[in-house]
């Protein structure tokens, strides 16, 4: 730590050893070395950045590296995580979306602005831009077919339940119109192209169909992202009146648990692996020939332990078809067997451990009831 008396030192370390600053206060990364000598919060280095974009609100130094005079050192010690967090962060709607260090830059950005830049939590019952029961706007959504990029009119109604687009603006009937309940929103920035890619699915006819859209404005598509759980969130409150609002927020957006490129092999386990990638949704295995496909080519449910069930590391002897990739998985379900490869060691352990995640799980009433889906198998 540069600079500074042995006293000044010895009372930051002893601010920062506090339970409460062990974790970064706006994306919950551990041991931050950062901190805001404005805001009085320990933050970590990726945090710090977004930080630094909004001066006006806070100023950001190093633990380490900087210096600290005893006033700022008071300050933190007056505030730190616990303090601060109780301000700004007094009032969050149970379906609003705290995004991890994991998470994407414009999540991380937004939330930070929307804490300290717009205060959005601090009072009880402030009207947020995603709370109104209805949004309407312009999203650049991908063509299905040309995969460009064109405008189009987003409607998301609580009252109807639904989200609709319209391929044109004074268009009376939307292209499509989708219930609250069946729809799923996670961003892709690095899939899309774009920093603001989000990524919307929903079910159609027991299939997964995607759209892919994106908006200028990270505070804008953000804004979308939590009017969607929003309005699912209440929508399930009054289709589930005993559920608790922790059991209801449960069943909100979700990330995939895994998406990469895998090779496969058809249902006699004769035929070439095939490249394609793949997307684990929770129990819905899908693969694509294109990450940015609309439909998936195929899926399959992936079913608890205790229904039999299960990951191995390698591939049955015997194998017949050929593959450039040597990294096996096989998948045993109820009905047979499924193949594949991974490029490196690393992608098959990673794969391995999102799917020992969902086998060790117990099934649910409604997973029982799509468990017919088990029964798709993957095409070439």
């Amino acid at each position: 730590m540069a600079g500074g008396n042995e006293r000044s030192t010895k009372a930051l370390n002893e601010v920062w050893k506090r339970a409460e600053n062990s974790l970064c206060a706006d994306c919950g990364k551990p041991d931050p070395d950062w901190a805001s000598s404005t805001l009085g919060v320990f933050i970590c280095l990726s945090c710090s950045g977004i930080h630094r974009n909004i001066p006006s609100i806070s100023k950001v130094k190093s633990l380490r590296m900087d210096y600290w005079d005893d006033a700022q050192v008071q300050f933190l010690a007056k505030h730190g995580n616990a303090v601060t967090k109780a301000i700004y962060e007094a009032h969050i709607p149970i379906y609003y979306y705290q995004p991890t260090y994991n998470d994407c830059q414009v999540l991380r950005e937004q939330w930070i602005r929307a804490k300290y830049e717009r205060k959005e939590f601090t009072e009880p019952g402030k009207q947020l831009p995603c709370s109104d029961g209805v949004k309407e706007g312009i999203l650049w959504k991908r063509g299905r077919d040309n995969g460009q990029f064109l405008p189009r009119k987003f409607l998301l109604s609580e009252r109807e339940g639904c989200l609709k687009y319209f391929t044109k603006q004074d268009a009376k009937e939307p292209k499509i119109n989708v219930k609250i309940d069946v729809i799923n929103a996670t961003f892709q920035p690095e899939k899309i192209g774009n920093p603001n890619g989000l990524q919307i699915t929903y079910l159609k006819d027991n299939k997964t169909r995607n759209i892919f859209v994106y908006h200028e404005s990270g505070k804008e598509v953000v804004d979308w992202f939590n009017a969607i759980r929003s309005v699912q969130f209440h929508y399930l409150k009054v289709a589930f009146p005993i559920a608790s609002d922790n059991e209801i927020k449960n069943r909100l957006t979700r990330n995939f648990l895994k998406e990469g490129y895998m090779e496969k092999t058809g249902p006699k386990q004769r035929e070439a692996f095939k490249k394609r990638w793949f997307t684990l949704d929770h129990r819905r295995l899908m693969y694509f020939k294109d990450p940015l496909d609309a439909f998936a080519k195929g899926e399959v449910f992936v079913g608890s332990g205790e229904n039999g069930y299960s990951v191995q590391k390698g591939l049955p002897s015997g194998t017949q078809g050929n593959f450039s990739w040597h990294y096996g998985i096989t998948i045993v379900t109820p009905d047979r067997e499924y193949l594949f490869t991974c490029e490196t060691e690393t992608d098959q352990l990673e794969w391995i451990r999102a799917f020992t995640s969902v086998i060790n799980q117990a099934m649910t009433p409604q997973e029982y009831a799509s468990k017919c889906l088990d029964a798709v198998s993957f095409p070439s």
